[in-house]
């Protein structure tokens, strides 16, 4: 199934650059964004390669898809692509609800929610939810969002920056959150598409604070408990993707994002190997390696 991110926010938070930022980034991925109006999403021009009334052709074989009121017609078009795009972003309006955009995959078994990432204004997230015409659209972003990306940091003094992490963690104790500039993080932060492409176990992301470490069992596992410890909060991860044997020799794939997972079957001949992307000062190299022998 294709996997699809839905990225949220109210407005000025950060989404259209995050889309931009994931595009320039691609490194071989296709990428299809759907948008509800194209005026809405500005595409940087020099990623441009065509365009028609439907379809804007972007470097790297990506596409952006204006979907109008027809989300799921869009989307069949999507599953119907040859090549079909790896991974579909849908950038949600400023107003929109991401939650009943996710629902709507539930009716499209060429697809699976991969996630809702919610942008988040540093500076005025708090503002904007205390507000009495916002508010309620702002709250119920946030409570939807498996990642929040806290956006514009610079623009926050240190002590500013921890009360609204705090503030957000109230209004969704399971969300991960990762702080950005400019809507810049590694890709794989946000899209399973990335994760182990690009960097080994053994190498640190540019990102602040963030962390990977791939997880090599050396013997058959139990695949729910293995991922259920891997979405705990104690683990401090943002995303977990990989494949193990199960004890009756299947394999599994398993995915984390935020504090949901999911476990499924897997092709036989996937070899082992769970790629974790967390945080570097709650993320334990020796308690997560502990996993994988004593699950």
């Amino acid at each position: 199934m294709i996997p699809v991110t839905v990225i949220g926010g109210y407005l000025g938070a950060g989404k259209t650059t995050l889309v931009n930022h994931l595009l320039r980034n691609a490194n071989g991925v296709r990428l299809a964004v759907l948008v509800n109006e194209f005026g809405e999403l500005a595409i940087d021009e020099d990623l441009i390669e065509a365009q028609d009334d439907d379809v804007i052709s972007i470097a790297g074989g990506c596409v952006c898809c204006s979907f109008g009121s027809d989300l799921t017609a869009a989307l069949a078009d999507m599953a119907a692509m040859e090549p079909k795009p790896d991974h579909v972003l849908i950038e949600s309006s400023g107003v929109a609800i991401p939650s009943s955009i996710v629902n709507s995959l539930v009716f499209l078994p060429a697809f699976r929610s991969d996630g809702i990432v919610i942008l988040a204004d540093a500076e005025t997230v708090q503002k904007s939810a205390r507000d009495k015409y916002m508010g309620d659209t702002v709250t119920r972003q946030i409570s939807d969002a498996d990642i929040i990306l806290l956006n514009k940091v610079d623009l926050v003094s240190k002590a500013a920056l921890d009360a609204t992490r705090m503030w957000l963690q109230v209004q969704n104790r399971d969300v991960r959150i990762v702080e950005s500039t400019q809507s810049v993080v590694p890709p794989e932060t946000v899209l399973d598409s990335f994760i182990g492409r690009a960097r080994s176990g053994g190498e640190h992301f540019e990102a602040a604070h963030l962390d990977m470490l791939t997880l090599m069992p050396q013997r058959a596992v139990d695949a729910d408990a293995l991922a259920a410890a891997l979405a705990d909060e104690g683990a401090g991860l943002v995303r977990a993707k990989g494949f193990v044997t199960r004890s009756d020799g299947r394999k599994a794939l398993i995915q984390v994002v935020g504090r949901r997972f999911e476990v499924s079957d897997a092709s036989a001949e996937k070899a082992d190997g769970v790629v974790c992307l967390g945080f570097k000062d709650v993320m334990s190299r020796d308690v997560l390696e502990a996993l994988v022998i004593d699950v």
